[in-house]
């Protein structure tokens, strides 16, 4: 690990430097397959995976269709595999194509996710690191690793579609 110091935000920010697994990254491919049902839903093309126990769940935003703000992809299969499971505590590893917003960070520490791996990193919203680390954050009662950038250039990509048939 590795602690850089920010002077634009007076903090200190830890990077790990880890190489994703073969799992790893099959699991973000499959996440990347659910940003791009988003996608042709017109939806902000953001998939999740969520691999819990013996339980796999995969979704994508809704908020458009469902007009509800609370549809992202991780909301989505944090809810799902709680039903699935039947428990709140679901532990495992989630897979998610952008750095989760603080809504969604605070969601992944009330579940009690072992582990988060997502793609872009979101300078304008991410609750993972960018704008506040929410996951690591060390006077909560739970924290997570965290692995971000895997398949960041495919993830950006897809928002790039969408928010470039926006403008054009």
């Amino acid at each position: 690990m590795i602690l850089i110091k920010s002077a634009a935000r007076s903090r200190t920010v830890a990077l790990n430097f880890m190489l994703p697994s073969d799992l790893d990254m099959r699991l973000m491919r499959q996440a990347l397959a659910e940003a791009e049902k988003a996608l042709c839903l017109g939806e902000v093309p953001v998939g999740a995976v969520l691999v819990c126990d013996e339980v796999t769940v995969a979704a994508h935003n809704l908020k458009e269709e469902r007009l509800d703000a609370t549809a992202h992809a991780e909301m989505l299969v944090l809810s799902e595999a709680s039903k699935n499971l039947g428990r709140w505590r679901l532990g495992g590893t989630l897979y998610v194509t952008l750095e989760p917003c603080v809504m969604c960070a605070g969601a992944l520490v009330q579940s009690r996710v072992d582990r988060l791996v997502f793609g872009a990193y979101d300078p304008r919203g991410g609750g993972c690191g960018s704008i506040v680390d929410l996951v690591r954050e060390p006077r909560l009662n739970h924290r997570m690793e965290v692995l971000g950038g895997v398949l960041a250039e495919d993830a950006s990509s897809l928002l790039g579609k969408l928010f470039g048939d926006l403008r054009g």
